[in-house]
């Protein structure tokens, strides 16, 4: 009876995840006050509020939320119609205990390689996992035509940047290099993250070959760690403009936690803040890119994703950024999941099809 209650209050979160699905309890905290009254709650879960309200105050805290996601994901186990083949593999070879992957594939799994999707979390740097990977990896290899990896990476707390990047190109190195054992194709690898997540993925995309990203770990430094396609879902990509014209990005940086990943120090700061921006490095052999961003973000301002859009269009870059209308920091919808699989088959499978770059209205 506990774990169906809380499966119908979490319900969104158990469900087969969209692509484009991300923080659940930011989108039904829908004034954005960190917290969900029972008004925000789905229909269907108002009747069991009472039962899972902690602190019996009336209200759902983040924390309270996030407590009973997590006690139902690991009650249920591996999403339905995913064959988890591999956790836990360690892609730098006696790394940290967050150079960790996970690899998904369909419930029939083909005779010939599977193209990969690279999964990256989010968390603003110092918090999230791979296992948030699980949900998207339900959707993509529902499909029966790909495979997943959910990445988990050193948050800040664990290493300064550059080593979060590092270890993403670490983790590609690692697939290329292993794809005949795992049976997924080295030739045919895409990236998708969400937040900093969605920047880590942009940043793969634009940076290839550059040696102070690329990194040293593991024991295929030779293999590359190019990527075939990005799938962006409202990432930072410009820290030296993300406050805005005129905001001093030491001052920001240094009162916002969110961007520790640049570091304390001055100069440390305006150094990170444009070696970390995927802006930065966009040059015309980059993967193409698929954005999806709200235009309500408060989080990462959506001029973010205009700028990687206009920097992608002007090196003559396949570039497809979705405005999402009325979105903030995390959204759904089936539209958007047609066009990020036409994205995908045409770049990881050689499938003709016309990617719309119109707006989509986010109720």
């Amino acid at each position: 009876m506990f774990l169906s209650t809380m499966r119908a209050l979490l319900f969104l979160i158990l469900a087969p995840a969209c692509f484009g699905q991300a923080h659940i309890f930011d989108q039904i905290d829908t004034n954005r006050d960190g917290k969900v009254t029972p008004a925000e709650l789905p229909e269907q879960a108002r009747p069991f509020m009472a039962l899972v309200d902690a602190n019996g105050d009336g209200n759902l805290s983040k924390q309270e939320f996030e407590r009973i996601a997590a006690v139902v994901r690991q009650l249920q186990g591996p999403a339905a119609g995913v064959e988890t083949d591999e956790r836990n593999i360690d892609y730098v070879g006696d790394g940290h205990e967050r150079q960790r992957l996970d690899l998904y594939f369909p419930e029939k799994r083909p005779a010939e390689p599977l193209p990969v999707v690279v999964y990256i979390h989010g968390g603003a740097w110092t918090m999230g996992n791979k296992r948030e990977g699980q949900r998207y990896a339900e959707a993509i290899t529902g499909t029966g035509e790909f495979a997943v990896a959910s990445i988990n990476y050193r948050l800040v707390q664990d290493a300064l940047w550059p080593a979060q990047i590092h270890d993403c190109k670490a983790a590609i190195r690692f697939l290329r290099a292993n794809a005949e054992k795992y049976g997924i194709d080295p030739d045919r690898i895409a990236v998708m993250g969400s937040s900093a997540g969605g920047h880590l993925a942009a940043l793969l995309g634009t940076s290839n070959g550059e040696k102070d990203l690329e990194g040293e770990l593991g024991e295929f430094v030779e293999t590359s760690s190019k990527v075939q396609a990005v799938v962006n879902f409202f990432g930072p990509t410009d820290f030296e403009t993300f406050y805005g014209e005129g905001a001093d990005i030491v001052e920001m940086s240094r009162k916002n936690g969110a961007i520790k990943l640049l570091g304390m120090e001055e100069d440390e700061i305006r150094k990170n803040a444009r070696l970390a921006s995927p802006v930065h490095w966009v040059g015309r052999e980059d993967a193409p890119f698929l954005t999806a961003h709200g235009t309500s973000d408060r989080l990462v301002p959506f001029s973010q994703a205009e700028q990687l859009d206009a920097a992608l269009d002007k090196a003559e870059v396949e570039s497809h950024l979705i405005a999402m209308k009325g979105a903030g920091h995390g959204f759904q919808s089936a539209e958007l999941n047609r066009r990020i699989k036409t994205f995908l088959d045409l770049h990881l499978r050689d499938v003709p099809g016309e990617i719309s770059n119109e707006p989509i209205r986010v109720r």
